[in-house]
């Protein structure tokens, strides 16, 4: 009963611990600051290459100065200019809107882009806790069933000297014991290695933070806020946008240029006869005007048919990506639901197990079983607790693969 008793607490602990519920706060927490930082200057280098990509379509304007020391004719000569010009495309057949609608549309999927490398960082985070969580569970569950080798070992001694047995029963029951004894190793030996990829990824504490719970999305949540389907769709807009912007580059374009010059030359020398003359002048003036450019490339039609195709694929991906989201969200409920059924059976042998103990206590206390018995009862009723607990992980591991995808700003 003393086992029962302890037997009890841990499942309350370990169903507090597991099952503590964190929906309300941001699963940003668990990769660590300097992951966090390098996607934020992803996020702000993208929206500065966006702008540039934006304002592309906005001319340069052109400064000039120079300055220049001669001496013809033995005469020290300064000549001077300076210049500011222009060359402003200011009609381009849609070029400059689909332009401006293209580099809007690369930031957001460049920035979907971003949202689904973080997604999954933070995912594999956060599956590593999980499996270190399930880890100390089935070191737990392995310690029990060295527990029960043992016992098995001590009976097998027992019976062996008393006759009952032979060798080869007793040989049996050391391998058995050894073989759990080098199962648990290698658990711990693997759980060593979760931990160590975990705080490559994370700042927290394993031992400290508590796991999040996460629930059941609907499918249709799923593919309304699946990044992954957004990023697609984004991709989409970009491709539309740029087989636009491709017709556009071979359309007629209309450009104003302007500019100033001034020019200023001191001791200009210049030989008239026999005699040398020098004087000082300055010139400045504007000028503008209108341009128009049809470009006529061979390749015309087929850079266009390129981007027409560009665009057509990312419509064919879109559709295929939400088909694939779909199976993905199938294949977890399935999971799932594989899962709640040895869950229940791992209840139902908890209920076995129980009434075995039960009878077994009554049975030793009448002297016709031995502490053995009701000890190696005690241990695998609580193997079949650890196992629901290590069953139910499972199942967050497989909604952490929709929640991977799934971003709602109410998160």
């Amino acid at each position: 009963m003393k086992a029962l008793g302890l037997l009890t607490l841990l499942c309350l602990s370990c169903n507090l611990t597991l099952f503590a519920n964190e929906n309300n706060s941001s699963l940003e927490k668990f990769i660590s600051s300097y992951k966090q930082l390098q996607f934020t200057y992803d996020y702000e280098k993208n929206d500065a290459q966006s702008s540039k990509l934006r304002d592309s379509w906005i001319a340069p304007l052109q400064l000039n100065y120079s300055y220049v020391r001669s001496n013809p004719f033995d005469v020290k000569q300064i000549s001077q200019s300076a210049s500011i010009r222009i060359n402003q495309p200011i009609f381009q057949s849609g070029g400059i809107y689909y332009g401006i609608k293209f580099a809007n549309a690369s930031r957001i999927y460049t920035d979907y882009s971003i949202d689904v490398a973080k997604r999954k960082m933070i995912k594999d985070t956060i599956a590593l806790l999980m499996q270190i969580k399930q880890t100390e569970l089935k070191e737990q569950k392995q310690k029990l069933q060295i527990k029960n080798a043992q016992i098995n070992l001590q009976q097998k001694k027992e019976e062996y000297f008393s006759g009952e047995l032979d060798s080869g029963f007793l040989d049996d029951a050391i391998i058995q014991k050894n073989s759990a004894v080098l199962a648990l190793y290698n658990i711990q030996t693997a759980k060593e290695k979760l931990i160590s990829s975990f705080r490559v990824l994370s700042d927290l504490d394993y031992e400290k933070v508590t796991t999040p719970h996460l629930t059941l999305l609907k499918n249709e949540e799923f593919i309304k806020h699946n990044v992954v389907l957004q990023m697609q769709k984004a991709q989409m807009q970009k491709n539309r946008y740029y087989k636009n912007v491709t017709i556009a580059k071979y359309l007629p374009k209309v450009s104003i240029t302007a500019g100033y010059t001034w020019k200023l030359t001191t001791n200009q020398a210049f030989q008239v006869g026999a005699n040398i003359i020098s004087n000082s002048n300055e010139l400045d003036y504007y000028e503008y005007g209108v341009s128009v450019s049809i470009p006529l490339d061979i390749n015309t039609f087929r850079d266009i048919e390129s981007a027409k195709v560009d665009y057509l694929k990312a419509k064919v991906m879109q559709k295929d990506k939400q088909r694939e989201m779909n199976s993905l969200y199938e294949q977890v409920i399935h999971n799932i639901k594989n899962f709640d059924k040895k869950i229940a059976l791992s209840n139902e042998n908890m209920t076995l197990y129980r009434k075995l103990f039960d009878d077994t206590k009554k049975l030793f206390e009448a002297g016709y079983k031995t502490e053995y018995d009701m000890q190696r009862l005690a241990n695998s009723l609580q193997i079949q607790n650890i196992d629901t607990k290590i069953y139910e992980i499972d199942k967050q591991l497989e909604l952490l693969n929709l929640y991977e995808m799934y971003v709602n700003a109410g998160e």
